[in-house]
């Protein structure tokens, strides 16, 4: 009888206290800002109020004030961190399987938004199947991204009584 082989991710992810649905959020919320992006682009923020010409200094600290200038660059580094992470989830997303890379197209960066039941429908699986590729989807992009969230050290000293 042959035994099924473990990805070395699988075996990383397992052998670490992760906190798995921290992790699953974690990894949610990149996909989200990813496929925003992707679909809208990056809607840059404008200043409200035009600045003056002169040094406004505030109180007796003579700061500066350059609402327009930590405008400016919010937005190039907001701009350049979404290529980042749209290109990081390319590379990441090569490293699953077909069937993994499928299931997290359908549920997370797609635009039709469809239900997981439906789309386990139409690639021919169970629920409880597509689940499972799914999850295991999710865990090699924790693991690849670095957005694995650990549990922290109290709570594993209670579990196994030491202490």
């Amino acid at each position: 009888m042959g035994r099924r082989r473990i990805h070395v991710y699988h075996a990383l992810f397992d052998s670490l206290p992760v906190d798995e649905a921290a992790t699953r959020a974690a990894v949610e919320k990149w996909l989200e800002e990813v496929r925003r992006y992707r679909q809208v682009g990056w809607i840059r923020k404008e200043a409200f109020i035009t600045a003056r010409y002169e040094p406004q200094y505030h109180g007796a600290t003579h700061v500066v004030s350059q609402p327009t200038e930590c405008i400016a660059i919010g937005n190039v580094d907001k701009e350049a961190e979404l290529i980042r992470k749209s290109e990081l989830l390319d590379l990441a997303m090569e490293r699953l399987s077909e069937e993994q890379r499928e299931v997290i197209r359908r549920s997370y960066l797609d635009q039709k938004g469809e239900y997981d039941f439906i789309s386990c429908g139409e690639m021919g699986i169970s629920d409880r199947t597509y689940r499972r590729i799914k999850a295991s989807a999710i865990r090699l992009l924790a693991a690849a991204l670095k957005l694995e969230v650990y549990k922290k050290e109290e709570t594993q000293t209670a579990k196994h009584g030491v202490g």
